[in-house]
């Protein structure tokens, strides 16, 4: 059978069971279905070959059982099952939780937000309603106080008017689309942080009490719900302490069967009831625990920038904005962020509430008092108590060195190993008939093909180590028969045609097998050969083409050549010369001289002939 016909066969018995079921009066999901029908089929008992093509029989055949499980009532095996699923559909991570917060609340007020980025206002009284729109939204977003009380709408204003007056719409009507949202939730931020500083300044300087800072919502929720998780999980560890008791006592091969008038099958379904509704109850107790942590963390913060402020706006007729704006933009970070865990504890406490109904059916089969008369004078223990009977007796690796056995005080990390079987005993689960024992890393964990096990006791390790194949398997056989166990023990690995619920598409193919998949590499030397280095290689398929047609166009050309009588019997002749060079060179600096200038006078020349002519000499000398 093709994979494509495969699916489209799966998905006509999945909508075809889905309608029978409705028709019944039980309403169903697509994915409920599918596992069921992986069930089904993975189930030996009820001889289906997956390597075999269906015929129409044994689509009918299919339809049936799945019909006869879904419609099974009083089951805790198929209240197993959908508590699985549901889990598994409705529960996600911390991250996943607050963007699907954030994003609900994006939904709820963009219409909101759409109305007034979209407005084209022409009159005074269009005007006023798109300002009161701007109130609305801001309330709505902040979450601080209802749009219809009055002092609230009022407060809002004011705290409004004093950072976007109402003259400056005619501003932001002019804006585009992408500046008036940006704008719109830069007000939003501003205003939440004055009205908490407002709030917060109503005692003038006592000191501000943490509970009028936090939402009303989070008040309330945040000591119920962890409180109501622990005790719906002290009731199911009881219960899954009672079952195991009486079921301990039941399948010991060395003690006395005794007169039990329910089978014990029934009384494993039950366990893996609890023991599943334990298992997440505990995952939604470690994320209330978080919860309360960011909350108190978000509360210090909160205080902390309240006394900056104060500090900041103390006795001071005028602030700058720009001082003041970013620490209210940051006191409404940190309310919203108290939001958020409002919201994720509410969504934990319905997750809560919703897993409830699915632990009826073991209640109304084993009802309080029948339970108690079932364990007798049996020693029902806890998980705890079992650790510590158990932790003295430890793995000693030499005494089995073909094993490799992780010790506490020889492993990083210990305590945070990821354990095979959800940290059940695969050994008691095999010799015992499908019975859940928690497993103790303090008596050693076995690595095995890099898997982790751990075990109630060091004789259940050291059997298992011995055969540590064989168990696998038998416990993958027993998950076949109880299709629960594969969700509680996390099996998918080993049921590759079996995903996760919230893996799983409705339709999707199962009597093809999977294709398998894994993470592989290599290292090689650059060149093994040096010398088959081929230098024309080419990895490129398009160069390759390129080439061979570039080769076939030369097959249509030819190349012509002619001599000339110049070029006849001539050769080449190359010579080289010196060139000239640029140079230069440098004479003696001019200079010159000054000399005085002559004055010489002559007297006597003219008048008596008998006087002498007097030569006078006025010239400077050189010296002066």
């Amino acid at each position: 059978m093709s994979r494509a016909h495969a699916e489209s066969v799966m998905k006509t018995i999945i909508r075809e069971i889905v309608q029978e079921c409705a028709v019944r009066g039980h309403v169903v999901s697509d994915t409920l279905v599918a596992f069921m029908v992986k069930a089904v089929v993975l189930d030996p008992r009820n001889g289906f070959n997956v390597d075999r093509t269906l015929t129409q029989q044994d689509i009918r055949r299919l339809e049936e059982l799945c019909l006869d499980k879904l419609m099974e009532k009083c089951s805790p095996s198929l209240d197993t099952i959908k508590m699985q699923v549901y889990f598994e559909m409705n529960y996600t991570s911390r991250r996943e939780f607050l963007e699907e917060i954030h994003r609900v609340l994006e939904s709820k007020l963009s219409p909101v937000s759409r109305l007034i980025t979209d407005s084209r206002v022409k009159t005074r009284e269009e005007l006023d309603a798109l300002y009161r729109k701007i109130i609305s939204y801001i309330l709505l977003r902040s979450g601080m106080g209802s749009s219809t009380d009055v002092n609230t709408v009022q407060e809002t204003a004011a705290a409004l008017q004093s950072v976007f007056p109402q003259t400056e719409l005619g501003a932001f009507m002019v804006l585009l689309k992408r500046d008036k949202q940006q704008q719109l939730s830069e007000l939003t931020m501003v205003v939440t942080g004055i009205r908490l500083f407002n709030k917060a300044s109503q005692k003038g300087e006592e000191e501000t009490d943490l509970h009028e800072l936090i939402p009303a919502v989070l008040h309330k929720a945040l000591p119920v719900t962890s409180k109501s998780i622990e005790h719906e999980l002290n009731i199911s560890q009881s219960l899954a302490w009672k079952y195991t008791a009486v079921l301990e006592k039941l399948t010991d091969p060395d003690g006395q069967p005794g007169e039990c008038d329910v089978p014990i099958a029934l009384l494993k379904q039950a366990l893996y009831n609890v023991r599943q509704h334990e298992v997440f109850l505990k995952m939604l107790l470690a994320d209330a625990c978080l919860c309360a942590k960011h909350v108190e963390i978000l509360q210090t913060e909160l205080l902390s920038l309240m006394k900056l402020l104060k500090e900041t706006v103390k006795s001071k007729t005028a602030v700058p904005t720009a001082k003041v704006f970013p620490l209210f933009q940051d006191l409404s970070k940190l309310w919203c962020g108290l939001q958020d865990e409002a919201e994720l504890l509410n969504i934990l406490s319905n997750i809560m509430l919703n897993l409830q109904p699915f632990t009826t059916s073991q209640a109304k089969i084993f009802s309080e008092a029948y339970l108690d008369s079932l364990v007798g004078m049996s020693e029902v223990k806890t998980d705890e108590q079992r650790m510590i009977e158990s932790s003295d007796d430890r793995i000693v690796p030499a005494e089995m060195k073909t094993q490799e056995w992780l010790l506490p005080e020889t492993a990083a990390g210990f305590n945070e190993l990821p354990l095979q079987y959800n940290g059940v005993c695969g050994y008691m689960l095999v010799k015992r008939d499908g019975l859940l024992l928690p497993g103790n890393p303090q008596i050693g964990v076995l690595k095995h093909k890099e898997k982790l096990y751990v075990f109630s006791s060091k004789e259940a390790a050291l059997k298992f180590a011995s055969s540590s194949d064989d168990f696998i398997a038998e416990v993958a056989e027993k998950a076949k028969h109880s299709p629960e166990l594969i969700q509680l023990l996390r099996l998918h690995q080993q049921f590759s045609s079996v995903s996760s619920y919230s893996e799983m598409q409705p339709g999707e193919s199962l009597l093809v097998k999977p294709i398998t998949k894994c993470d592989s590499g290599m290292q090689t030397d650059t060149h093994p050969v040096e010398t088959n280095i081929d230098k024309s290689y080419e990895w490129n398929e398009w160069e390759l083409r390129r080439k061979a047609i570039k080769l076939a166009d030369l097959c249509t050309k030819v190349t012509h050549s002619a001599q000339t009588d110049l070029s006849h019997m001539r050769r080449e002749n190359i010579t080289q010369t010196w060139l000239p060079k640029n140079t230069a060179c440098q004479s003696k600096r001019d200079s010159e001289s000054n000399v005085p200038k002559p004055q010489i006078y002559l007297t006597g020349l003219r008048g008596q002939r008998d006087r002498s002519m007097v030569k006078t000499n006025l010239t400077r000398t050189v010296d002066e």
